[in-house]
């Protein structure tokens, strides 16, 4: 329900099994502070169940709308249609040529190994990478999906966020 506004999703965030439980944090508390929906694609790399999610003290989880997967084959079987970007680092183009609508998918693979090679065929023209020097890996999961998900929000006009903050005294 927190992804929602006027009950449409403004972006959605998918992770392709995730391994790296803070970057999922992380990314979960992104998709909490922009009402983007979270989907996780198993096998996950940690624990997510509410004792693990408590001791943790993610105290922002229960803001996040989650839907996990058993399977890429189940996720695509019912999302392989949608307006969909994968990230990835082996792009032909970089995401400022992407146009972002209302309710897209911002695909990210795992931290060790990113998206399958038959996805990034399937979705060819589909895929986006955010520039860097040659000689860098990549950027962390989480940065990369914070930089994606606003880009598309700005895109969007921001729809249902505050522009403006609050002086704390």
């Amino acid at each position: 329900m927190g992804a929602l506004l006027g009950g449409k999703t403004m972006v959605n965030i998918v992770l392709v099994e995730p391994e790296i439980p803070m970057n999922t944090g992380n990314i979960a508390r992104t998709c909490a502070a922009t009402r983007s929906r979270l989907h996780l694609v198993k096998p996950l790399g940690f624990d997510i169940s509410d004792r693990a999610v408590k001791r943790a003290g993610l105290d922002y989880w229960p803001m996040v709308d989650i839907t996990v997967y058993d399977s890429l084959a189940e996720f695509l079987n019912k999302h392989g249609h949608e307006d969909m970007w994968l990230a990835t680092t082996k792009a032909p183009r970089s995401y400022d040529r992407a146009v972002f609508r209302e309710g897209c998918w911002l695909i990210f693979g795992k931290e060790t190994a990113g998206l399958p090679e038959f996805m990034r065929e399937r979705y060819y023209d589909r895929c986006i990478r955010l520039p860097m020097r040659e000689d860098a890996r990549s950027l962390n999961l989480a940065n990369s999906v914070a930089v994606l998900c606003y880009e598309a929000l700005r895109q969007q006009g921001f729809p249902g966020l505050s522009g403006t903050g609050s002086m704390l005294k």
